[in-house]
Formats: C-alpha cells, sequence, structure tokens
C-alpha cells in the first residue's frame, strides 16, 4: 500500500477550501432569502443562482482545491478534464433539485429529508466522481464502511442546509449557518478521502489527462466572474428587509381589494 498525502501543500488548501465552502454557502443562503420573498419567476432565478453558489463554489470548488493537496509521493496524477467538468455540473444539479424540491414543499419533514437525501447522495456522487476522475499508475480501491460513513454526513450536511434555506435570516446568521455549511462539506471531502486506498505500480506508458495546476487559471477566472455577478445581484436588488415590506404592503392591499392579483411596486402582475 503507497503513502497518501493529502496536506502536500500544508494547510493551505484545507483552510481556502474551507473559506471557498463557506463564501459559496453564504452567497447562496443570501440568494435563497431573496427567494422566499420573490415572486415564482423571480424566484426561479434566484434559486438557480443559489445552486450555483452553493454547489459550484461551496461544493465543486471546495472540492477541487482540497483535492490539490492530494498526493502520492512518487507517482504521477492526472485528471480527466471531462469527467471532472461532469463532477461539477452533478453538484450544481443537484444542489438546484434539493432547493426547488424544498421550495415546493416548504417546510413539511418529507420534502426536507427528500431533498436532503436527494442532494447528498448527489454531493457524495460528485466527491466519487472526482476521485475517479484522478488518472495514476496504481490501482485505487474504497473502505466501504468509510464510504457509507461520508454518503450519511453528507446527506446531514445536505439536510441542514436545505434547512437553513428555509429559516435563516439576516446577515448575522447567514454568516453562522455558513460557517456552519462550510465545516459540513470539508468534513464530507476528508471522510471521504480516507476511504482511499492507493497501490502504485510501475508506470506503463504516460499518464493521460491534465495536471491540477492546469484547472488553476480557469477555476479562479470562472469563480471570480460568477462570484462578482451573484454579489452584483445581490447588492443591487431589493434587501430583504425592503421585499419583506413590499410583501406585507401588498397582502395588505389585496385584503382591501377583495383578492386582486399580486403586483409589485410598478403595478405589473408577479408571476
Amino acid at each position: 500500500m503507497s503513502a497518501i498525502d493529502h496536506f502536500s501543500y500544508g494547510l493551505l488548501t484545507p483552510v481556502l477550501a474551507y473559506v471557498m465552502s463557506s463564501v459559496g454557502s453564504m452567497l447562496g443562503l443570501l440568494l435563497t432569502s431573496r427567494a422566499r420573498l420573490a415572486g415564482r419567476k423571480e424566484g426561479t432565478w434566484w434559486l438557480a443562482g443559489a445552486a450555483v453558489a452553493i454547489g459550484g463554489t461551496g461544493i465543486w470548488t471546495m472540492h477541487f482545491i482540497a483535492m490539490m493537496g492530494f498526493s502520492v509521493p512518487g507517482t504521477m496524477i492526472r485528471y480527466d478534464v471531462p469527467l471532472t467538468a461532469a463532477s461539477a455540473l452533478l453538484a450544481i444539479v443537484v444542489v438546484g433539485a434539493g432547493l426547488f424540491l424544498v421550495r415546493h414543499g416548504g417546510e413539511r419533514p418529507l420534502a426536507l429529508l427528500g431533498g436532503g437525501v436527494l442532494t447528498g447522495v448527489g454531493v457524495a456522487g460528485m466527491h466519487y466522481m472526482g476521485m475517479y476522475a484522478m488518472n495514476m499508475s496504481a490501482h485505487v480501491s474504497y473502505d466501504p464502511l468509510v464510504v457509507t460513513l461520508s454518503v450519511l454526513i453528507a446527506v446531514a450536511a445536505a439536510t441542514v442546509a436545505l434547512w437553513f434555506t428555509l429559516r435563516v435570516r439576516g446577515a448575522l446568521w447567514i454568516g453562522l449557518a455558513a460557517l456552519v455549511m462550510g465545516v459540513a462539506v470539508t468534513g464530507m471531502h476528508y471522510t471521504g478521502m480516507q476511504a482511499m486506498t492507493v497501490r502504485a505500480h510501475a508506470m506503463t506508458g504516460p499518464v493521460p489527462g491534465s495536471r491540477a495546476i492546469d484547472f488553476l487559471l480557469p477555476l479562479i477566472v470562472g469563480l471570480s466572474v460568477v462570484t462578482m455577478g451573484l454579489l452584483l445581484a445581490v447588492v443591487l436588488s431589493p434587501s430583504e428587509r425592503e421585499l419583506r415590506s413590499e410583501r406585507e404592503f401588498l397582502d395588505r392591499l389585496r385584503e382591501g381589494d377583495g383578492g386582486a392579483p399580486e403586483v409589485d411596486l410598478f403595478g405589473t402582475p408577479r408571476g
């Protein structure tokens, strides 16, 4: 069995991974707070942005940054680009599916549990797909018990995260919830990594794929553009307090005119 180093850059990769997970989670919670008070159409776009923030930045980017610290001394590691891209898409899709399921199910326990299981299993699938995307001259195996534990952690973390999207309000509580989500997501990642056993063998040819560092520049550029776009959308939109005041005002109007269609402040019917 070959030695495995999960922290080949020291604390840099785990700390940076945790920070990115927390930032993505915080941005996602800010977006879901907007979705709770927006109309149907506007809420759909806010939830889509939240799926990108949590699934793309908070989960997949965290995973990839943490993987950059993974090494097997004396063994060359390359990454399958299509599989790595597919793992990113999977993370965004399953988070989005969980958010929409919980939104339509409200706070019903069955909807929350179903969304948590769907999202958690999907996130665990993303993790192991990303690990499967690694190419090296070695035989890789996994401990079934540790894999099961990592999936259970993913389901629990996803369920708590979805509950946060329904209940957490205010900058302070959103920030604290994001820190908790960051711990859960990074904890699931490193638990899953402990399930791996590597037995290196002699190289019989070039290892296919790209180096981890080759993903770094596109990752930073893409992440910066998406994050800035989502942050601008939050900053330029009405605050949660303003949206709540608008909604209460319109509710009073509807009560006074016998249930007229819901409109925004410009008189446009909401979707």
